[in-house]
């Protein structure tokens, strides 16, 4: 399938400001996601930031760089501002790769575009099998529960389906935010509000669903590594590179 990733970028994260320009192994991260960008079947990676100084690291990096407005709310605003922009038609495939995704493999990336093959859904994501009770209790791990079809039901911090009989336990799935869109769900996306549940849970992939928008789910045994949000992260990210992961 023919697609393109978009990395959107800001400078001015309220856990770590400047994060995209940050070392890693001699590399800004941003530089580290892009390569990984590139080892993908996309046709085209463009970065999307609102910052100049952002912008000048990436183009020494020879990347594709689009300036976007500082007045967007989330990521998914950024990439309809690119989507306009490029004037790409509603059924070009976009997919968003987040800024500090270093260990992002490009298997997920190629993985989470064909799934848009289906053409019901204008929105696709990834997950994969959660095992540890530890996670199945931390809010901080996204829950799902699909339908036969692949499908989307729900997004939880909670331990989603609730097991009421121990001694039948449910498959649990850890949602991995890796998506892809086409350019017409980016559209109607940006014209839905926002919903209560979305809101409760802190969950924006929850306002298309309350939508009526089909999400389709597709389920990876790969490591995904781990993204940077806090300086604490890029020494644990310098650490499972100097292991060659």
């Amino acid at each position: 399938m023919r697609y393109t990733i978009i990395i959107p970028a800001r400078y001015h994260s309220r856990r770590f400001p400047g994060k995209p320009l940050a070392d890693l192994a001699g590399k800004p991260l941003l530089q580290h996601v892009y390569e990984r960008a590139r080892q993908s079947a996309a046709e085209r990676v463009i970065i999307a930031t609102d910052d100049r100084r952002i912008a000048r690291v990436a183009e020494d990096f020879k990347a594709e760089v689009c300036m976007t407005s500082r007045r967007h709310e989330n990521g998914s605003q950024r990439l309809t501002e690119v989507v306009d922009k490029y004037a790409l038609a509603d059924a070009a495939v976009i997919v968003n790769l987040q800024g500090d995704e270093p260990f992002m493999p490009a298997a997920c990336l190629d993985q989470v575009a064909a799934l848009l093959s289906d053409e019901r859904c204008g929105m696709a994501t990834l997950c994969h099998r959660l095992e540890r009770d530890a996670e199945l209790a931390d809010p901080n791990v996204v829950k799902l529960v699909m339908d036969k079809h692949g499908d989307a039901l729900y997004f939880s911090r909670a331990a989603i389906p609730h097991c009421r009989d121990a001694a039948t336990p449910p498959m649990y799935y850890r949602h991995i935010g890796l998506y892809a869109y086409s350019a017409g769900f980016l559209r109607r996306y940006a014209r839905m509000a926002p919903c209560e549940m979305e809101t409760a849970e802190a969950l924006e992939q929850l306002r298309p669903l309350w939508h009526g928008e089909k999400i389709k789910v597709g389920v990876t045994a790969l490591a995904t590594g781990i993204g940077v949000d806090t300086p604490r992260d890029l020494q644990r990210a310098h650490a499972l590179l100097s292991n060659g992961i």
